[in-house]
C-alpha cells in the first residue's frame, strides 16, 4: 500500500513539474549559453548566441514525435511570422526522444511537413539541451537583446504571457 501511494505522490510531483510554467525576470537572468554539440543546422547556416547579440531570440526545445512539441508549434511560428521583421530570431533546437528522431532525414521530412521556415538546429548528443540545464520538451527560453535568458516557458499554455514579453523584449532598444 505504502509503494502505491508513494508511487502515486511522486507521479503527480512529477507530472506538476511538467506542466506549470517557469519564468525568469531581469534580475534573475543569466547569460544564454551557446549552441553545442549541433549535429546539423537546417534552414540557415550554423548560428551562434554570440552572433544574435542585438537580437531578441526565442529558443524552443521541441522533438517532431512529442504531442505537446505539436500543439506549441502553430504558436511558435505564428511568433515567427509576425515579429521576425521586428527584430525575434526563433531557433528550434530538436532534441530527439526516440531512436528514430537522430535520422537528419527524419527531421528534414518533420520540417517540411510542419511548414517550419525558422533555423532548426539538430541536438542529438543533449549538449544544447544540457547547456540550457533543460528537462522538458517543449521548452521556450526567450533571450534579451544582451544574450540574457529573461523568460522560460515549460509545457503548453500562456501563450498570451509569452506573445506579450516577445512584444515587450522588441520594444526595448
Amino acid at each position: 500500500m505504502w509503494k502505491s501511494m508513494i508511487a502515486g505522490v511522486a507521479l503527480c510531483l512529477s507530472a506538476a513539474a511538467c506542466t506549470p510554467a517557469a519564468h525568469a525576470d531581469a534580475a534573475r537572468a543569466v547569460a544564454a549559453p551557446e549552441f553545442a554539440g549541433i549535429a546539423r543546422w537546417f534552414n540557415t547556416p550554423a548560428l551562434s548566441m554570440a552572433g544574435l547579440r542585438g537580437k531578441v531570440v526565442l529558443v524552443e526545445f521541441w522533438t517532431y514525435s512529442c504531442i505537446n512539441c505539436l500543439r506549441v508549434a502553430p504558436h511558435v511560428k505564428q511568433w515567427h511570422e509576425r515579429y521576425r521583421d521586428q527584430g525575434l530570431v526563433v531557433i528550434g533546437v530538436h532534441t530527439p526522444e526516440y531512436d528514430e528522431e537522430h535520422s537528419a532525414g527524419n527531421l528534414q521530412a518533420a520540417i517540411k511537413r510542419l511548414g517550419i521556415d525558422y533555423p532548426v538546429a539538430q541536438d542529438n548528443a543533449y549538449a544544447t539541451w544540457n547547456a540550457y540545464g533543460n528537462r522538458f520538451w517543449p521548452a521556450l527560453y526567450l533571450i534579451d537583446r544582451d544574450g540574457r535568458i529573461v523568460y522560460r516557458h515549460y509545457g503548453e499554455g500562456e501563450y498570451d504571457v509569452t506573445d506579450a514579453r516577445i512584444r515587450a523584449l522588441l520594444a526595448r532598444r
